[in-house]
């Protein structure tokens, strides 16, 4: 370009440099006046003796260095890093074996926990896990923990437990009464050997009943939706079961938990009508004005950040008052999650924001947390092995067996029976948080821990293998509509419209009839929505579907 066009950009550069250099000169120089004239203001002032520094100036940088990385903030983000990474090579290796994600975070949490690392490479394991860090990793933990809760607790649907809880309570009251008759039968057998000191048999035989007794709502609607199951009515029975089971299992626990605190039935009288009277308040007063607020704000536009403080204090003051009470605050987290609107726009947007954090984040912390703590070691002995098989198959024949003799009884058929046993034996998640609130009140001895950690991973591991095995024994028999339906289209056409927004669909609908208006006959019509998949919101998917497809339902009558 000429030389004329570039002359105003020459001295506008020339101009902003001088600045640049007067501005930042002049006022650096001011402040080391400054600084230069203070110095004088120390006298009387500073009397510490400073001891002459000796050491080099790299033994300087060594000590600094070492100074920061095992600062107690350094040491916490060294571990979420290794959780984290440790996890997904884990979770590579599970997936090509189809085991869920739980499976891995539970083997990576025991890999990373003295059964292991800490037996082998002791020393990393000090450095990377310091045992007066493990404070820091259990409450970051807990707090992953209640973003977890307050998700489960919102993929609850009342209305559909409604709705379908005829046979769904039968079958998950039986699936957790049988194995909780069969653990404290379990409990008066090992109690005397197992036993912690000063911890009475009530409360022994009340945390080895509930250990027994819990289904793991998110890994099962997890293994539901990867096996094609989610749309059958088997599945929706299965999912309905396990929701019923868990909001059955968390009432037990919190009165359990009650109970063992205050020592006796009696004196937990008053933590359960205090539990009572916090539970009406949550669903009489609080959440009639969270649905207002939900309605209201019930897309990402209109969902802003004032509205997601008053959701999360609520989810936050829930479980401070349920702690409190003496009921544990994860019992609250849950009851908020379940209360929340149940607008399924809303819940579909607020778990969006908890629950990449949670899952992905914070979860793993808790599973590692549980593994520092399960000391597989101690199992040193064939007899600790036979006792560690015996609280598997009690745990195994209770929930399997209690599930499927109960959904026969409702009148499913042997398959469907055995599939629903199969899935409710599946703990998980669920019951690692059981464990632990029980190791935290001194009810399960370090042994006892270890064994119950070990019955949860096998008894989650095995789900699939029992899934595949009965479906070989007794294959699916294809209805006749089935059968009809993997028959090619005679049609002479075929269109298929893919829709993102429903309304976006009912314009496609137009255009495709627009398309085979003379010969409506010889076409065939097919409405396709795709939309990301969540492990944790199964339960509402049928809802979702119907949601999305209305305004495309309604078009179609229109064109006939």
């Amino acid at each position: 370009p000429p030389r004329s066009t570039l002359f105003p950009y020459t001295t506008l550069f020339r101009s902003n440099l001088l600045f640049y250099i007067i501005t930042i000169g002049g006022l650096a120089a001011i402040i080391f006046g400054i600084i230069v004239s203070g110095k004088p203001l120390e006298a009387g002032k500073v009397t510490t003796f400073k001891p002459e520094i000796t050491a080099s100036t790299w033994q300087q940088f060594t000590e600094t260095y070492y100074h920061n990385l095992t600062h107690p903030l350094a040491i916490l983000l060294l571990q979420i890093v290794t959780i984290i990474v440790v996890a997904r090579i884990f979770g590579f290796f599970c997936r090509k074996i189809g085991q869920p994600s739980v499976i891995v975070e539970i083997i990576a949490g025991i890999f990373l926990g003295p059964s292991f690392i800490g037996m082998y490479f002791p020393d990393f394991s000090h450095f990377v896990f310091p045992e007066k860090s493990l404070d820091n990793l259990k409450f970051l933990s807990q707090i992953g923990l209640i973003l977890f809760m307050f998700v489960v607790g919102m993929e609850l649907e009342l209305k559909t437990l409604k709705n379908k809880a005829n046979d769904a309570v039968v079958i998950s009251h039986a699936s957790i009464v049988f194995p909780f008759t069969l653990g404290v039968g379990l409990a008066y057998l090992i109690y005397s050997e197992f036993a912690p000191a000063n911890v009475n048999f009530l409360s022994f035989a009340l945390f080895i009943g509930i250990s027994m007794s819990i289904t793991a709502f998110p890994v099962l609607a997890r293994i539901v939706r990867e096996r094609g199951l989610t749309k059958t009515r088997l599945g929706s029975i299965v999912i309905t079961c396990a929701a019923a089971d868990d909001i059955t299992a968390w009432c037990i626990l919190a009165a359990v938990i009650a109970i063992v605190k205050a020592g006796s039935v009696l004196s937990a009288i008053y933590i359960i009508i205090m539990a009572v009277a916090y539970v009406f308040l949550m669903l009489k007063i609080v959440q009639p004005f969270l649905k207002r607020l939900g309605d209201k704000h019930s897309n990402k536009e209109s969902l802003s950040k004032p509205v997601v403080a008053i959701f999360f204090i609520t989810l936050l003051i829930s479980a401070f008052a349920t702690e409190v009470i003496g009921i544990h605050a994860l019992f609250g987290a849950f009851l908020a999650g379940v209360i929340m609107p149940a607008n399924m726009n809303f819940r579909t947007v607020f778990i969006e924001k908890v629950e990449d954090v949670s899952v992905l984040l914070l979860l793993p912390l808790f599973f590692v947390f549980t593994g520092l703590r399960t000391q597989i070691g101690l199992l040193n002995d064939w007899h600790l092995w036979m006792i560690a098989l015996l609280i598997i198959a009690v745990a195994t024949v209770g929930k399997f067996l209690g599930s499927a003799f109960a959904a026969k009884f409702v009148g499913q058929s042997w398959r469907d029976s055995l599939i629903i046993g199969a899935l409710m034996n599946t703990r998980g998640l669920m019951e690692l948080i059981v464990l632990n609130i029980g190791y935290d009140l001194g009810v399960l001895s370090d042994e006892i821990f270890a064994m119950l950690v070990i019955m949860a991973l096998v008894t989650t591991f095995m789900t699939g293998p029992l899934l595949d095995l009965i479906n070989w024994l007794i294959p699916e028999k294809k209805t006749e509509e089935e059968t009809q339906g993997n028959r090619p289209l005679s049609t002479k056409y075929s269109i298929l419209l893919s829709f993102g927004s429903p309304e976006r669909g009912r314009t496609l609908l137009r255009l495709a009839n627009s398309f085979i208006r003379k010969s409506p006959e010889n076409a065939n019509v097919t409405a396709l929505h795709v939309s990301l998949s969540n492990d944790l919101n199964q339960f509402n998917a049928e809802q979702y579907e119907r949601e999305s497809f209305a305004p495309i339902t309604e078009e179609s009558q229109k064109l006939h």
